[in-house]
């Protein structure tokens, strides 16, 4: 049997979301403080009288205490979770159901990390010991076998793939020049990303997210309830989270062009949501882009553009900040910035924000009103995914 969903049964009230950087001079706990203090101020909630907490986080704390010692919470139930990059997500996907359930009323769904202060790079880290099928090498190495596997595939010459490539960094850049809460807020040229020193096979160093510190919060209750904290809610449409057998790694018809587990999560989505044309029928995505490659391939698993045509859609500026379906408004990963435990809930706040026409100087000019967002964690051939549908106005 498949998911069920939740379809407008549960929905957002407020959110808040940190500046993403090195923040040298602040700790996951004043970062946690600022998040939760911006999601109550725009709902008018008070923290107390929050049922339940759900915290993600990978690395900059264990249990429910790296939560309730920093709010004083009045022992309330706080639940820690983690799954990859994608722990934001799991955050807010665990907490929107604890309210559907009917569980709880109102919940909060956070996400923090603090990677600068744990000497995590993005690169080479120690891991679990394994049956021996996963890759030993770094996150940049093998994200950068989707480049020339999609070359291959769909026979795009290396000096196009390498201007595709450019494009979708120079595209995020540009989009996070406008956001005051991005890592890196400076466009950067076309030339210089072109010409940036490489990092893995023919990655270089703008093809590859930031590595940062940040945190990200969202308030849920019961979508008849959601006026009574504000007159703009977001309802949830859909929460789909698929987690690979790893049989990619393991098969050699593995041709890394595809994420299966991508593949399975947006199909679930989109059937909880009732979306038939994402293409169509989207305001915007934020979308998990890690390297830029990735987000060339997840415009494929999404249904953003067939099988073999993405890197044509993005040199026509589909996915730009004013094409056809706008991708990584925000900046991405790329240019926003990537705490991991803070992700998930920081693609939703860009939702949150475009939704309600309070995006600033790159708010989006559409009557859509639906938002998408996807998270990934692990590597290709062995990953979990995570793929939601928000949407501003309930029965869409």
């Amino acid at each position: 049997m498949g998911s069920q969903g939740i379809r407008d049964r549960v929905a957002i009230v407020g959110m808040g979301c940190t500046r993403f950087g090195e923040h040298w001079d602040r700790s996951a706990d004043d970062l946690i403080i600022d998040a939760v203090d911006e999601a109550c101020a725009t709902s008018g909630i008070e923290l107390d009288d929050i049922d339940a907490f759900w915290l993600g986080t990978m690395l900059s704390g264990y249990g429910g205490t790296t939560l309730s010692l920093p709010l004083k919470l009045p022992y309330k139930p706080v639940t820690r979770v983690e799954n990859y990059c994608a722990t934001g997500s799991e955050s807010f996907r665990n907490a929107c159901y604890a309210v559907a359930s009917g569980a709880y009323d109102l919940v909060m769904a956070t996400g923090v990390e603090k990677l600068k202060d744990s000497g995590y790079s993005g690169l080479a880290y120690a891991t679990r010991p394994d049956d021996g099928t996963e890759e030993a090498i770094s996150a940049p190495a093998v994200f950068s076998y989707l480049e020339p596997a999609y070359a291959e595939k769909y026979s795009v010459p290396r000096d196009v793939m390498k201007e595709v490539m450019t494009h979708i960094a120079w595209k995020n850049h540009q989009n996070g020049a406008l956001n005051p809460r991005a890592q890196f807020r400076s466009g950067v040229t076309k030339e210089t990303i072109s010409a940036a020193p490489l990092v893995a096979g023919s990655l270089g160093i703008f093809d590859c997210s930031g590595v940062s510190d940040g945190a990200a919060a969202a308030i849920i209750c019961r979508a008849e309830d959601a006026h009574r904290y504000t007159d703009r809610p977001l309802y949830v449409k859909g929460l789909a989270l698929a987690s690979g057998s790893g049989a990619g790694v393991m098969s050699s018809s593995y041709d890394y062009t595809t994420f299966d587990e991508v593949t399975r999560s947006a199909a679930d989505a989109y059937q909880q949501a009732g979306v038939h044309d994402p293409r169509a029928q989207l305001a915007m995505a934020e979308v998990h882009d890690c390297f830029t490659p990735t987000e060339l391939v997840l415009m494929e698993d999404l249904g953003f553009a067939p099988r073999g045509q993405a890197w044509k859609e993005v040199l026509a500026g589909t996915f730009d900040r004013t094409g056809a379906l706008p991708v990584n408004p925000d900046g991405g990963l790329k240019s926003f910035g990537h705490p991991i435990g803070a992700s998930g809930l920081r693609m939703l706040f860009e939702c949150w924000l475009q939704l309600r026409g309070e995006a600033g100087d790159r708010q989006i000019e559409t009557d859509r009103t639906l938002a998408l967002t996807h998270n990934l964690g692990g590597r290709p051939g062995r990953c979990v995914s995570f793929v939601s549908v928000v949407g501003s106005r309930p029965d869409d």
